[in-house]
């Protein structure tokens, strides 16, 4: 067990031992879904509004030839990595780790990805990089969860920007004293507000791209010589101290580093909303299968209290109906399904989805919150008009360890996003070449074309 005393260096010194390290098959195989999974979200990402803003700016401030960015043209390392964060973060339907609650894929794939397209990594480098920064990521999330999101951090960006540097670290071959510095500096770079939550601000869909950014370039300041902290981590004014008031358990972040893998772990996402509405959904679709709720007059949704503080009932944005739970429930009832279409504009301007949303009631109760992060509850109880009420539990959403998504599955999700944006051909070119995995500028060059989508 450790006591986190010289956290920061022994997470580096694992950073670094990655650089050689021989991925396990069942390692090396999450990491192609976590590829694949990532690249779904960024490419259906890539054709909002959000996005398309992110891509001419990077062609106005981060020009370049050296890294693709989703949905056309080039641009300089780091300004791919901003845009291709941003775009796999801007839909939230990308991949999560329910113990961190962080979404680890968003922030450090895209920087992986753009430091090796520009340095010209091998493909095995890639995969051992993906792993890493994503692991980091897990790992610092969950050893002060849910601390930090109780003080109003955000932990994708907050995390998410030193597994980036651990990544990016690692297609660098940076050594030692350089991994240190690379994390030291990635620490400085660390942030993320939840103000956005219930505000209809798009900022979070930034937090990804910003995190990658940044990471990526913290690798690269080290790589220059510029030093950050030793104890960025555990210092006095450090990550940990800082953004989670001391509240942070050392063993969460450094037991089993290599051996038990937390990426093996991490969640596929059904639906396109914040994944703590995602327990409410899937306890509605499994009762709609069951019975008639067309009758349905109120539902009372019991929770914890990080999933009820999503009570919010104010959906004119896109990403405030991603956000409200009684946007979720009401529209599962009315549909019988959440994908995007159930968040598009006309379902958050429906008269009989506000009216249903309004009698929606959310309910934190202790018992979910003792569960919690361990797993995500949520209990729906569905009154009928002259009918018994119907109740129904679910303890982890689809797409967890638990309840998983096989390869095939993850194959037609990513088919279901990429499609309409790439065509059939071009999406089914793609999901072919990151399960080989052996040519990952030839992945990146399909994807860098003018498209076929628009933007929502």
């Amino acid at each position: 067990m450790h006591d986190g005393s010289g956290a920061t260096a022994q997470l580096a010194e694992w950073v670094h031992g990655m650089q050689r390290a021989t991925l396990d098959a069942a390692v090396a195989h999450q990491a192609r879904r976590l590829v694949l999974d990532c690249l779904a979200a960024t490419i259906a990402g890539s054709a909002t509004p959000v996005a398309a803003a992110v891509r001419d700016l990077v062609a106005e401030m981060y020009p370049g030839e050296h890294a693709r960015v989703v949905g056309g043209g080039r641009a300089s390392a780091a300004g791919a990595a901003l845009a291709n964060g941003t775009a796999a973060h801007a839909l939230d339907i990308d991949d999560g780790y329910t113990p961190g609650s962080v979404h680890p894929s968003a922030p450090t794939i895209p920087a992986v990805l753009a430091a090796a397209e520009s340095t010209g990594a091998p493909a095995d480098t890639v995969l051992r990089a993906v792993a890493t920064a994503v692991e980091v990521t897990c790992r610092l999330a969950r050893a002060a969860h849910p601390a930090t999101r109780e003080a109003g951090f955000h932990n994708t960006a907050l995390a998410g920007v030193l597994g980036a540097a651990a990544g990016v670290s690692v297609v660098l071959g940076l050594d030692r004293a350089d991994v240190v510095s690379a994390l030291g500096v990635a620490g400085s770079h660390s942030g993320g507000l939840f103000e956005f939550l219930g505000s209809g601000a798009e900022v979070k869909r930034l937090h990804a791209g910003k995190a990658a950014r940044d990471g990526l370039l913290s690798a690269h300041f080290a790589r220059l010589g510029v030093s950050g902290p030793a104890t960025v981590l555990e210092g006095t004014n450090g990550y940990f101290p800082a953004f989670a008031r001391g509240a942070w358990r050392p063993a969460d972040l450094l037991d089993g580093l290599g051996e038990q893998w937390a990426l093996r772990d991490t969640y596929v996402k059904v639906h396109p909303c914040c994944r703590h509405l995602h327990g409410a959904i899937d306890a509605l679709l499994e009762l709609q299968a069951e019975h008639d709720l067309a009758a349905a007059t109120a539902v009372r949704v019991e929770t914890y209290s990080v999933a009820a503080a999503h009570a919010h009932t104010t959906f004119g944005s896109f990403i405030d109906a991603q956000m409200s739970l009684p946007f979720a429930v009401a529209v599962t009832l009315l549909d019988g399904e959440v994908g995007l279409p159930q968040f598009d504009e006309a379902h958050r301007a429906s008269p009989a989805v506000a009216a249903l949303a309004a009698r929606v009631e959310v309910v934190a109760g202790a018992e979910f919150d003792a569960r919690y992060p361990g797993e995500r509850p949520a209990r729906v109880t569905v009154h009928r008009a002259g009918r018994p009420s119907l109740s129904r539990e679910v303890a982890q959403p689809r797409g967890e360890p638990s309840r998983p998504l096989d390869d095939e599955e993850l194959t037609a999700k990513f088919r279901l996003l990429a499609d309409p944006v790439l065509g059939a051909g071009r999406a089914a070119e793609v999901a072919a070449a990151v399960w080989a995995f052996d040519d990952i500028a030839a992945v990146m060059s399909e994807l860098s074309d003018e498209q076929e989508g628009k933007s929502r």
